[in-house]
């Protein structure tokens, strides 16, 4: 009865993590999702276009492939790129190169390991989330650079609700600073911002805000 019941217990377990990480839009299969670059006026200024595919669910653990493409705001396609997505739990975990500040649309072909952010499945006001490190090689026509990406004092300020051409969500509002230093032929540019967030649970990130200006998902389909 023991054994049945441990059976049981396990069967649960794994059934709840696949129903926790399947409603995040980066981990359905065959979805674009649509983010629409705003500058700082609030004109629009480019697009980032995700598509999802090669997910996979193997022990609890969910995995996608995301091609993005970005455009600007002509439509002209300016740069395309390959990152990862999983999903442990409930906690959704997104590749740190998709952290790239809205201004950074030069990183073209960047080189490192999959770094990634947490979104835990359960969030309350008032927690500080986990910060995140990452370095990486870019290459721009020709000229390599160097760049390090650090996220910090990651905390979740409040709830509010948020609503894009895409939907409207109930969301966590969280806060955090980046630092990064990038070196070009050995010479460093360190920028500093901090950044806002809108994440909605068992969703993903609807709307971000910095100096550069804000993003929202604007379609998924």
């Amino acid at each position: 009865m023991k054994q049945i019941l441990l059976i049981l217990c396990l069967f649960t377990g794994v059934t709840a993590i696949s129903q926790d990480c399947k409603t995040y839009y980066f981990l359905q299969n065959n979805k674009t999702v649509e983010i629409t670059m705003y500058s700082k006026k609030g004109e629009v200024s480019g697009k980032q276009v995700y598509k999802v595919s090669n997910l996979k669910n193997s022990g609890g653990t969910s995995t996608a492939t995301l091609a993005s493409e970005m455009f600007d705001k002509k439509g002209k396609s300016t740069v395309k790129n390959i990152s990862n997505v999983k999903c442990v739990g409930g906690i959704m975990m997104v590749d740190m190169k998709m952290n790239m500040p809205q201004g950074q649309s030069f990183v073209t072909d960047a080189t490192a390991e999959n770094i990634y952010m947490e979104y835990p499945a359960k969030l309350n006001v008032g927690d500080n989330l986990k910060d995140g490190h990452m370095e990486l090689e870019t290459e721009t026509k020709g000229m390599k650079q160097s760049m390090v990406m650090d996220i910090t004092n990651r905390k979740v300020e409040g709830k509010e609700k948020v609503t894009t051409a895409a939907g409207s969500w109930e969301c966590y509002k969280i806060t955090s600073n980046i630092k990064m230093k990038i070196k070009t032929m050995g010479i460093g540019v360190p920028m500093n911002m901090d950044v806002t967030e809108w994440f909605a649970s068992g969703f993903g990130v609807v709307k971000t805000q910095s100096k550069y200006g804000e993003t929202a998902i604007t379609s998924i389909r």
